[in-house]
């Protein structure tokens, strides 16, 4: 069974000028549990927005939107509020998804504390430790604040954050286009870990498209609001049918960058 179900999904804003923008028009796709779907695209083209409405952080225009085989649209607030344990998010920039005033360990506990998932302080503190410890983090960290952590250490105080639930779905939201590129491929790597130890069934929103290719099962290609191409990774980046797809690829950087020296190596 799909864990995600889209149908034609509409999202609309006004800008301060009284325009209409859509940002995500029409868009239906489905994830099946325990796959990763990569959604790539240029800057503005409704990918953030759809994983938001995907966990109903913004709402949506019109169309269906289920989760898990329920409609989360139909939810009320204090419905969605209980639900919301099993469906999470990491976002793009570590540090301002942070609370500067709160300790590691607050962090990392409060969703506990809101979804009332362990009863004693006691049981949370140890989820905590034990979420820290998967995500790379010793009980030092418990007393920190976000200013006192990197960047990479920041993300993962943010993924653990989300795991802390037990979560069944994680929408990704450019979780390392902040990062250096060495601490990019570790949180990478303990990602892939992560999603088979605990089953987890990933949405990877991303402008990379080579990180894409070797972290997704299936790509969405998405301009104007619309996916204009889907299929597997190998399949879209390999041999991409639409023009916006063949541009897209057009402009991305080569995993080896050129240089004369390498050129000269191959001739």
């Amino acid at each position: 069974m799909a864990i995600i179900e889209m149908k034609d999904v509409r999202k609309t804003f006004r800008t301060p000028q009284g325009t209409t923008v859509t940002a995500v028009d029409g868009v239906s796709f489905g994830v099946e549990r325990g796959e990763t779907l990569g959604i790539i695209g240029e800057s503005g083209s409704g990918k953030s927005t759809l994983g938001r409405l995907i966990l109903r952080l913004n709402e949506a225009d019109s169309g269906s939107i289920f989760l898990e085989g329920e409609d989360i649209r139909a939810l009320s607030k204090a419905q969605l509020r209980k639900r919301r344990r099993r469906w999470q998010i990491v976002f793009q920039e570590p540090f301002a998804s942070l609370n500067p005033r709160l300790t590691i360990r607050q962090i990392v506990e409060e969703p506990l504390v809101v979804s009332k998932t362990y009863g004693s302080r006691t049981e949370r503190l140890q989820r905590v430790i034990e979420t820290l410890n998967e995500v790379g983090l010793s009980e030092e960290f418990l007393n920190r604040r976000p200013a006192n952590l990197s960047g990479g250490q920041q993300q993962r105080v943010g993924i653990a954050r989300c795991l802390v639930t037990d979560p069944t779905l994680v929408v990704l939201d450019e979780p390392t286009s902040s990062l250096d590129l060495t601490i990019r491929a570790s949180i990478l790597r303990m990602l892939a870990k992560l999603q088979v130890a605990r089953d987890l069934t990933y949405v990877f929103i991303s402008h990379d498209i080579e990180t894409v290719r070797h972290f997704c099962s299936r790509v969405a290609v998405m301009h104007h609001g619309q996916f204009v191409e889907t299929g597997t990774t190998h399949e879209v980046l390999s041999n991409p049918q639409q023009p916006y797809t063949q541009a897209l690829m057009a402009a991305a950087l080569p995993p080896v960058p050129y240089s004369p020296e390498a050129k000269a190596a191959t001739a």
